[in-house]
């Protein structure tokens, strides 16, 4: 998931299609020759400048653009030097040197053609991109440099023997280079705005590039305060983009869920969280913008709608569907509810567990009423090291009958929605007082719940 490393590739490519750009200076033809522009140098200084573009030894190089630099440091043809100086450097990895010279070369200003003003910025963006952890300043001053050179693209001449068509278009992927480098730049001097501003910009070109994607959920999860809403989207639009490989979208969906957990508070139903990144998965696969419809409730929203929450309203308001329903699930799932009353609908015993199937009552007209259930609760056997007591009750719990009025603590595990409306219960256990007594017949029915 390495951006700036796609962007050094894209750098070098561009180093190599457009440095035959570059014009070399006129030869002098007497002690006052002059060369382009008008600016005159002695055939002494252009020969010392030969003699240094022709070197190939780079420290013998070196040295002998030192010399140059220290006799004529006036000299018209310093517009030719110091490329050969970042050339060097570039070679030699010395990427600050290469910073050096680039930015004395755009020093000179009106004194450089287009192209060499273009070069100059193609040598700070490869310089960057070849830093390892730069620190803000560097990268501060990276991300203008790549701004600049965006706009020094478009002033680039064309060179007759190339295709208009062709050159617009390598044109473009210059710079689509300049602005991954500005996004990289921005995130390195934790400027996270304008990074995702520029990924944004190189997903107006390319919509599914996976990198831009991926590194827009960075920077929001950066932010202060960070925005995981947005960055989920982005993570979801990184997973689902055809330009991602197979591991970079199992990576990037195995760390959505953390994202969504520490967003809503902590992990409390795994299945809703898995739920609620499928949703998102498949939003995100269908537009770039997250759309203002979409809303993940966070852990304040979910701690709201827990602070008054009962299982009657929970019932009330999965019932009753739409955003209150989809909010006071993604609060109750994971709960476990004490002493939730019901009637019983049927009974299945099993030796490792018992399954209820219960009508939710409130109030004896609903118990006398009840005959369709709408919770299916499982209590399992206890452990083997479980106490007696424990194994008791257990054996108690298959003697449940139908019609019987019962109460358990239970935790809530998923719903089916209306019309078929069945609330899920796991880890459940029945109320000792409910449970069936040697020589006394089960209760039928109860004083209403409180609501």
């Amino acid at each position: 998931m390495n951006a700036r490393r796609r962007m050094e590739s894209l750098t070098i490519l561009f180093a190599l299609c457009l440095l035959s750009l570059k014009a070399a200076p006129m030869v002098a033809q007497d002690t006052s020759g002059s060369g382009g522009g008008g600016q005159k140098y002695t055939m002494a200084e252009y020969n010392a400048y030969t003699a240094a573009a022709n070197e190939k030894n780079l420290q013998a190089q070196q040295k002998l653009l030192d010399d140059f630099v220290a006799k004529y440091p006036n000299s018209a043809l310093l517009n030719y030097v110091y490329p050969l100086y970042y050339q060097n450097y570039a070679q030699q990895k010395n990427f600050p040197k290469v910073v050096e010279y680039a930015n004395k070369e755009l020093a000179l200003d009106g004194k450089i053609s287009p192209t060499e003003r273009y070069q100059a910025y193609l040598a700070l963006a490869y310089a960057f991109n070849n830093t390892p952890n730069p620190d803000p300043a560097t990268a501060k001053a990276a991300y203008q440099a790549a701004q600049d050179g965006a706009k020094a693209v478009e002033a680039l001449p064309k060179p007759d023997q190339i295709d208009p068509g062709k050159f617009d278009e390598e044109k473009k992927k210059a710079i689509l280079n300049f602005n991954g480098t500005a996004a990289n730049a921005a995130m390195a001097a934790k400027d996270y705005p304008n990074a995702i501003s520029m990924y944004k910009t190189i997903l107006t070109t390319n919509p599914d590039d996976f990198i831009s994607n991926f590194n827009i959920g960075r920077a929001d999860l950066a932010m202060n305060p960070p925005q995981q809403v947005d960055a989920l989207w982005a993570f979801a639009r990184a997973a689902t983009s055809k330009s991602a490989t197979d591991q970079q979208s199992k990576q990037v969906k195995a760390y959505m869920p953390k994202v969504i957990s520490a967003y809503q508070g902590g992990t409390v139903c795994d299945a809703l969280t898995q739920a609620e990144l499928n949703e998102l998965l498949q939003l995100a696969a269908t537009t770039p913008d997250r759309p203002a419809s979409y809303k993940l409730p966070s852990s304040a929203d979910l701690d709201a709608a827990r602070k008054d929450m009962t299982i009657a309203s929970v019932v009330t308001d999965l019932k009753a569907g739409g955003d209150k329903g989809k909010l006071t699930w993604t609060a109750a799932c994971g709960l476990e509810f004490p002493d939730v009353p019901g009637k019983i609908i049927d009974v299945t015993a099993a030796p490792d567990k018992v399954v209820l199937k219960n009508a939710f009552v409130t109030s004896d007209a609903e118990f006398e009423a009840a005959t369709t259930p709408d919770m299916e609760v499982t209590i399992a056997a206890p452990a083997a090291d479980a106490s007696a007591q424990d194994k008791d009750n257990f054996e108690l719990t298959k003697k449940l009958e139908k019609g019987n009025a019962v109460r358990f603590t239970g935790t809530l595990e998923s719903y089916d929605p209306p019309p078929a409306f069945l609330l899920h219960w796991d880890k459940a256990k029945v109320n000792g007082d409910d449970l069936p007594k040697p020589g006394k017949k089960p209760a039928t029915k109860r004083p209403g719940a409180k609501p």
